[in-house]
C-alpha cells in the first residue's frame, strides 16, 4: 500500500504547490507586478508541476516474474492479472502503461516490420495511422487483460528477416531463436506497445515501463539511449533460485549500470523466493538461503545488500486479491514497495521542491525589488511635496518645469537604450543558433554518416569521440557568449543606475554546465554499442540508423531545454529594464500631477501629501503580503499535503477508476 498510498500524496502535493502558484500570479498581476520574466518563470514553474511524469522501468530477462511484479504493486485492484504473466515468455515488446486524457483507453501496437525502416521510435509516435489500436473497456478486468495479451503475440519469419529486424546473430548462435522444421524462426509480433488507461495512478502522472529480455533491449536503441535514462526509477528483476545469470549479468553491465547510476532509484528485486518454501526445512534455514542469494546478487552486481530486495510477486498478489495479510507480510512486498516510494517519490519531491525554491527565490528578490523602489519614489515625492508649504505660485511653477526636464532627458535616453538593447539582441541571436536544431544535425552529421557506411565500422568509436568532443566545445561557446551577454548587462544596468537613479539588478550569471554534465552522460550512456563486442550488430543498416536517430532525438531534447533557459533568463533581464522605465515614466506622470493640483487649488498639498503616505503604508502591506506568499509556496510538507492511510486513500486507488466505454467514448 506504501507506494500507492506516497503517490497520491505526491500528486496532491504537486496540486497544492500549482494552487499556491496561481494565487502568487493573481496576486502580482493584481498589483502591476506580473511583468515579462515574472510571468513566463511562474508559467514554467506551473507547467513543470501540471506534466511532472514518474516513469518506474521494469528489466529483466525472460521468466524472471516481471510482468507478474507490476501485476501485484499496481493493478491488484483488479482481482486478477493484468499483464500477461503465465509460464515462459510473455512480455515480447516494450509495453509504457501510461494516461493521455485525449485519447479513450486503448492498447496501440507497432509492428515489428517498422524496424526495417529509418523512422526511430519518437517519429513513428507521431504516425497514429500505423499503429494497430484496440479499445479498451477498464470496467471489464477480463476484457482488459484479454486485450493486453497481445503483447506477447509472435510471428514466425524467414532466417533472412529474423537477422534483419536484429533477433539472429551470427556471432551469438546460443541466444538465437531456435529455427523450426520449416526453418522459420519465431520472433515478436509488435516492436512497441502503448497502454492508455484511466487508472488512478497512471491519470496522477504514474508512467510504467514494461520491458522484454536481453535481445529486445540490445536491438532497440531507443530503450536505453531514451527511454532508460528517462526513467526515475530501475527495477532489476533476477529469479531467486537462480540469482545472477550470465545474461542477467550482461543487461545489468551493458544497459543498466550506467543508467542505474544516474537514476533516482536502482532496486534489485530477487523475484520468487515461493521456489524457496520448502517445507522440509526450517523457517530459519529458508530465511538463510534467502539471505544468502541476496548478499550474493548485491556482491555481483556491485550493490550495497539494502537495494536487493527479496520477494514473491505471485504470493504478494494473490494475498491482495485475497486480502490475505498473513500472505502478504510473507510475500515481502510491503518492504519494496516502500522502499519503492521512498525512495523514488521522495526523491522526485526533493528535486521538484529545490527547483521551486531557487525559481521562488528569483522571483522574490525582483518583486520586492520593485516594491522597494515604489516606496523610494514615494517617500521622495512626500518630500518633494512637503518642501512647497509655504512656497509662492513662481516656486511651484519652477518645480513643475524642473520636473518636466528630468521627464525630457529621461525621455531623450530611450534611444541610448534602445542601441544598447540592439547589441544585446544580436548576441542573444548568436547564441540561440548555437543551440538550434540546425547546429546540433551539423554536429551529429559525420557520426550520422560514419554508421550509414556499409560493412564493418572499425572507426565509428573515434567519430563518435569527436562528436561528442565537439559538442562540449559547442556548449563552451554558448557558455562564453552567455557570459557576454551578462556582463553588458551589467554595465548596461550600472551606467542607468548612476545616471537616471534607477536601482537596477543584473540577472545572475546563466550556469550551463548541467548541460555538459547530461552531453557526458548521453555519450557513456551507448558507448558500448560501438566496441568490438557488436561490430556485427553494427553492420546492420537499420540498427545504424535507430541508433543514430535515437542519439540525435535525445540531444536535440537536451538542447531544447537549454535554448529554453536561455530565454527565460533573457526574458527576466529585459522585463527589469522595462518594468523600470515604465515605473519612471508612471511616477513623472504622478509627480507632475500633484504640482497641477496643487496649483489648481493651494489646499490640496496636505491633502496629496496623506494620500501619498497612505499608498506608503500600503506598499509596506504588500511587500508583507509577498513574504507570506513566497513562504506559503516554499513550505516544507504540511499536514494539508499528505493524505491519511486508510480506506479513504490507498483501498480507493486499488479499484479500477470507473470509464467511458470505447463505444461511448
Amino acid at each position: 500500500m506504501a507506494f500507492i498510498q506516497q503517490f497520491e500524496q505526491h500528486n496532491r502535493w504537486r496540486q497544492l504547490r500549482t494552487q499556491d502558484l496561481t494565487r502568487l500570479g493573481q496576486w502580482l498581476d493584481a498589483h502591476d507586478l506580473l511583468d515579462e520574466g515574472s510571468r513566463a518563470r511562474l508559467a514554467n514553474l506551473q507547467a513543470q508541476l501540471a506534466s511532472d511524469r514518474v516513469m518506474v522501468a521494469f528489466v529483466a530477462e525472460f521468466s524472471r516474474g516481471k510482468s507478474e511484479l507490476i501485476n501485484a504493486i499496481f493493478f491488484a485492484g483488479y482481482g486478477r492479472r493484468i499483464m500477461p504473466a503465465s509460464a515462459g515468455r510473455t512480455t515480447m515488446c516494450p509495453t509504457e502503461l501510461g494516461y493521455e486524457a485525449d485519447l479513450p483507453p486503448c492498447l496501440r501496437l507497432l509492428p515489428i516490420e517498422t524496424r526495417m525502416q529509418a523512422q526511430s521510435l519518437l517519429e513513428w509516435r507521431s504516425a497514429p495511422e500505423q499503429w494497430q489500436r484496440i479499445d479498451l473497456d477498464v470496467n471489464q478486468p477480463e476484457q482488459l487483460a484479454q486485450a493486453i495479451e497481445r503483447v506477447a503475440q509472435t510471428v514466425r519469419v524467414p532466417l533472412e528477416q529474423a537477422r534483419a529486424l536484429g533477433f539472429w546473430h551470427e556471432d551469438n548462435p546460443k541466444d538465437n531463436p531456435v529455427p523450426g522444421p520449416d526453418g522459420l524462426v519465431e520472433v515478436p509480433r509488435w516492436r512497441h506497445a502503448l497502454i492508455n488507461m484511466a487508472h488512478p495512478l497512471l491519470k496522477q502522472g504514474l508512467v510504467i515501463v514494461d520491458t522484454p529480455g536481453l535481445n529486445a533491449i540490445g536491438t532497440e536503441p531507443e530503450l536505453t539511449v531514451g527511454l532508460l535514462p528517462q526513467a526515475h526509477a530501475v527495477v532489476f528483476i533476477l529469479a531467486a533460485d537462480a540469482g545472477v545469470s550470465k545474461s542477467d549479468l550482461t543487461i545489468w553491465r551493458e544497459h543498466l549500470a550506467p543508467v542505474a547510476e544516474r537514476s533516482e532509484a536502482r532496486l534489485v528485486v530477487l523475484n520468487k523466493i515461493d521456489v524457496l518454501w520448502d517445507e522440509l526445512s526450517t523457517p530459519e534455514a529458508i530465511e538463510a538461503q534467502i539471505e544468502r542469494q541476496r548478499q550474493h546478487s548485491a556482491e555481483v552486481l556491485g550493490l550495497q545488500g539494502q537495494q536487493v530486495f527479496a520477494v514473491s510477486a505471485q504470493k504478494g498478489l494473490l494475498a491482495k486479491v485475497r486480502q490475505d495479510a498473513q500472505l502478504l507480510q510473507q510475500s515481502r512486498l510491503p518492504e519494496l514497495e516502500r522502499a519503492l516510494a521512498d525512495d523514488v517519490l521522495g526523491q522526485r519531491r526533493r528535486l521538484l521542491q529545490s527547483g521551486l525554491e531557487q525559481a521562488v527565490h528569483h522571483l522574490r528578490t525582483e518583486v520586492e525589488r520593485q516594491l522597494q523602489v515604489r516606496a523610494h519614489e514615494i517617500e521622495e515625492q512626500v518630500q518633494e511635496l512637503q518642501s512647497l508649504r509655504g512656497k509662492n505660485a513662481t516656486v511651484i511653477r519652477q518645480m513643475r518645469a524642473r520636473i518636466e526636464l528630468e521627464q525630457t532627458e529621461f525621455d531623450q535616453s530611450a534611444a541610448r537604450i534602445q542601441a544598447l538593447r540592439s547589441v544585446h539582441l544580436k548576441t542573444l541571436r548568436r547564441l540561440f543558433a548555437l543551440l538550434g536544431s540546425n547546429q546540433i544535425k551539423a554536429e551529429v552529421a559525420e557520426l550520422a554518416e560514419a554508421l550509414k557506411q556499409p560493412g564493418v565500422k572499425l572507426g565509428v568509436k573515434k567519430i563518435y569521440t569527436t562528436t561528442f568532443a565537439s559538442l562540449r566545445q559547442n556548449l563552451a561557446e554558448t557558455q562564453g557568449l552567455a557570459d557576454e551577454v551578462h556582463e553588458m548587462l551589467t554595465g548596461m544596468f550600472r551606467n542607468l543606475n548612476a545616471e537616471y537613479g534607477f536601482t537596477l539588478q543584473a540577472p545572475q550569471r546563466l550556469d550551463l554546465s548541467r548541460y555538459w554534465q547530461a552531453i557526458d552522460e548521453i555519450e557513456n550512456t551507448h558507448v558500448q554499442y560501438l566496441g568490438v563486442t557488436n561490430l556485427l550488430r553494427l553492420t546492420q543498416a537499420g540498427f545504424c540508423e535507430r541508433l543514430a536517430k535515437a542519439v540525435l532525438s535525445r540531444l536535440r531534447k537536451l538542447y531544447e531545454e537549454a535554448s529554453t533557459e536561455v530565454e527565460l533568463w533573457s526574458k527576466t533581464a529585459a522585463a527589469r529594464l522595462d518594468g523600470q522605465l515604465r515605473e519612471r515614466r508612471r511616477n513623472f506622470a504622478r509627480r507632475i500631477e500633484a504640482v497641477h493640483r496643487i496649483q489648481e487649488a493651494a489646499g490640496s498639498l496636505d491633502e496629496r501629501i496623506d494620500e501619498l503616505q497612505a499608498r506608503q503604508a500600503e506598499v509596506d502591506a504588500e511587500r508583507t503580503r509577498w513574504e507570506q506568499l513566497c513562504t506559503e509556496v516554499c513550505r516544507p510538507e504540511a499536514a494539508e499535503d499528505t493524505v491519511a492511510p486508510g480506506p479513504t486513500g490507498a483501498a480507493r486507488l486499488l479499484r479500477p477508476e470507473p470509464a467511458l466505454s470505447p463505444a461511448s467514448a
